[in-house]
């Protein structure tokens, strides 16, 4: 059994487009009614420049990359003021195994944490800040910056006071904390996003973005202030660690002198200074020097690059932002990550979605239908089982049973369905069967009989995977199996 699985399949497109031509065209007397649909995707394919698989239908995918999750070495402190809440702050970054970036109140009660995540973001007016019931964190992009560039997953950061301190406005300290503490390699693989397809966000408040695919994080920014000092400028960075450490990392924060009574009477910038704030007013710049000439859309991308670490994920994409704003940044990442989560391919995908995904061709091709999908997580299919299936003229004639075999093959191509959605160059991709263990058949399954396949991820790591299968028809239990299979190059 486990050999003839393994062949059918890791069977190649060619072998398959042989297979099939010798069952539509050779022996057209023994085979049965072909379904249109079928055929016609089937010669679809065989037009010039067709490809066995194309690029996934969602915008975003979530899956797992070749490189290890990292975590801090050590614990690092950083003391300072906060820039809104103008009281004193201590923060110390420190390891964790796993749960992601987590924020602790240490200074409260019960030490309550805050995940730093998505769900638990409460307020983006000039900064953005986290909470967790009556719990908050306020200023959170710089230090999310920092440990998103240097490769962090997880990490616990400790906090004294309510707000993150501002340290001289840039991101340089944070970095240089982790680079002092240094990082360890975990056991998981990366977690990564990557974008597949063209989306757009935009704010009412004038921020808009456009998010290609690209095999890397890559930002282009740009602002636009009717100020002598700033004008127009724009950005980019291509996100490796020392790109920001030299390009992004010293780039300050900034306000403008004339708003300063009126934030302060909101309840913010209460603890800005010209020692961490650019601060201009009509006449210029009153710290004197600038770092950098385009120095405030540098800032605008560190603010971006942390906004998006709250998605939790390694991303792939070229983001283009005009006017980027913490309200916007927050809300293309939570884009970005709902079209991934909500595994946005269009429900239920039909047959000639399904081939895009899968080499596999009739009579190979063995899922006709996928009604439910959670990404990295399970795969419900369908297999509509009809008199006219060619095995059913030589296996068991006169009393058609579909082969065992065949019931788990289907299975296997269904998590390769899900399979497939875990990696970041699907096109370049092939899943091969390793192993069966567990195999078992309960009832046969006949002509007229709608096979439901529930296929649940066990365990995925370096490109090898266990799933869990059951077949069921009815709702009552006809076959199930634990399989491995791996993910290679094509």
């Amino acid at each position: 059994i486990s050999s003839r699985l393994r062949l059918f399949c890791s069977v190649s497109t060619r072998s398959a487009a042989v297979f099939v031509f010798w069952n539509v065209f050779a022996i057209p007397e023994r085979r049965g009614p072909l379904l249109p649909r079928y055929r016609a995707a089937w010669l679809s394919s065989l037009r010039p420049g067709a490809r066995t698989v194309a690029s996934a239908t969602r915008p975003t995918v979530l899956s797992q990359g070749p490189s290890r999750q990292r975590t801090l070495a050590g614990a690092h402190t950083l003391e300072g003021v906060g820039v809104h809440s103008g009281e004193h702050a201590s923060l110390t970054m420190g390891p964790a195994q796993a749960g992601g970036v987590r924020f602790r109140r240490v200074d409260l009660e019960g030490s309550p944490e805050i995940p730093a995540d998505l769900d638990h973001v409460v307020g983006w007016e000039m900064g953005t800040s986290l909470g967790a019931g009556d719990v908050k964190v306020q200023t959170v992009e710089h230090v999310m910056a920092a440990l998103y560039a240097a490769g962090v997953d997880h990490a616990v950061i400790e906090l004294r006071g309510p707000e993150a301190p501002i340290l001289d406005g840039s991101f340089q300290r944070y970095l240089a904390a982790v680079s002092d503490t240094g990082t360890v390699e975990l056991d998981a693989p990366i977690e990564v996003l990557s974008v597949r397809g063209r989306l757009t966000v935009s704010t009412p408040s004038g921020s808009s973005y456009v998010v290609t695919p690209a095999d890397a994080l890559r930002v282009s920014a740009t602002i636009d202030f009717e100020h002598q000092a700033i004008g127009r400028q724009h950005g980019a960075l291509d996100m490796t660690e020392e790109a920001f450490r030299r390009e992004i990392a010293p780039a300050r924060t900034f306000g403008f002198h004339h708003d300063a009574e009126a934030l302060r009477a909101r309840g913010l910038a209460r603890g800005t200074s010209l020692e961490n704030t650019v601060v201009l007013d009509d006449d210029g710049v009153l710290n004197g020097s600038l770092r950098f000439e385009n120095e405030f859309v540098r800032h605008k991308i560190g603010d971006l690059i942390g906004d998006l670490a709250l998605i939790g994920r390694h991303v792939r994409g070229h983001i283009v932002s005009e006017r980027p704003s913490h309200e916007g940044n927050i809300k293309l990442a939570r884009t970005l990550l709902k079209h991934a989560q909500t595994d946005s391919h269009d429900l239920p995908i039909e047959v000639d979605q399904i081939m895009e995904h899968l080499p596999h061709r009739y009579p190979f091709l063995l899922v006709d239908r996928v009604v439910e999908f959670e990404s990295q997580k399970r795969i419900v299919g369908l297999k509509n089982v009809t008199i006219s299936e060619p095995y059913f003229q030589g296996h068991f004639p006169g009393h058609p049973v579909m082969p065992g075999v065949l019931i788990i093959e289907a299975m296997a191509q269904a998590g390769g369905l899900l399979l497939m959605d875990m990696v970041p160059d699907p096109e370049n991709k092939i899943v091969y069967l390793m192993s069966l263990d567990n195999v078992k058949w309960r009832k046969p399954v006949i002509p007229g009989d709608q096979l439901v396949f529930e296929v649940e991820m066990v365990q995925f790591r370096r490109n090898v995977c266990k799933l869990r299968g059951v077949g069921k028809v009815d709702g009552e239990l006809v076959a199930e199996a634990d399989i491995m299979a791996g993910i290679v190059d094509r």
